[in-house]
């Protein structure tokens, strides 16, 4: 827009030069036609006007076109600051909703989280006992084992204390012709 300016201002100067360095021959005066009358008239300085006056319609029309432009530019920018305001607002209203629903998410795994660890409570509560009772039932069937086996080797410790009182089972020498030595 800037280098239009300059080359109108430089061609304006180049034609207000050259009328001034001919203006006699400008105001010269000539009979003209207009189509419905003549009149004598100097030829140049009728062009020399009505150049002026298609410059002044000219600078005119730019400067309304200008005019507009501008506001229409406004008007644009209004609209397009009112648009990043509802995207922005959609956004933040879209963030909102993503938050709340997380947060709902949250909280129902956080419920299902206890629901599941009072199961998983119950479930290991469930399995002590089952541990327990399977515990009192082994050491149960232990202690009968070990009575048994105490009952069978009391009676062959005291026939082989009476062969030999005082003397250690644990020193005394193993005969394996013996039938009567324990086993363990």
């Amino acid at each position: 827009m800037r280098a239009r300016m300059i080359l109108l201002v430089v061609v304006i100067l180049a034609v207000a030069g050259f009328a001034a360095l001919n203006w006699p021959q400008f105001m010269t005066s000539s009979p003209l036609n207009f189509g419905l009358f003549r009149m004598d008239a100097p030829l140049g300085a009728l062009l020399l006007g009505l150049l002026a006056l298609g410059l002044v319609l000219f600078l005119l029309s730019s400067t309304v076109m200008r005019s507009r432009m501008r506001t229409t530019e406004n008007r644009f920018t209004r609209d397009l600051q009112a648009q990043r305001d509802l995207a922005d607002k959609a956004e933040a209203s879209r963030f909102t909703e993503l938050r709340q629903y997380l947060d709902s998410h949250f909280r129902e795994d956080r419920q299902r989280g206890s629901i599941n660890s009072s199961e998983f409570e119950r479930s290991m509560i469930q399995g002590q006992r089952e541990l327990r009772t399977q515990l009192d039932q082994i050491t149960r069937a232990l202690e009968s084992r070990l009575g048994q086996l105490e009952s069978r080797v009391e009676p062959r410790v005291e026939r082989v204390e009476r062969v030999e009182p005082g003397m250690d089972m644990r020193s005394r020498p193993v005969d394996p012709a013996n039938r009567d030595h324990v086993k363990l």
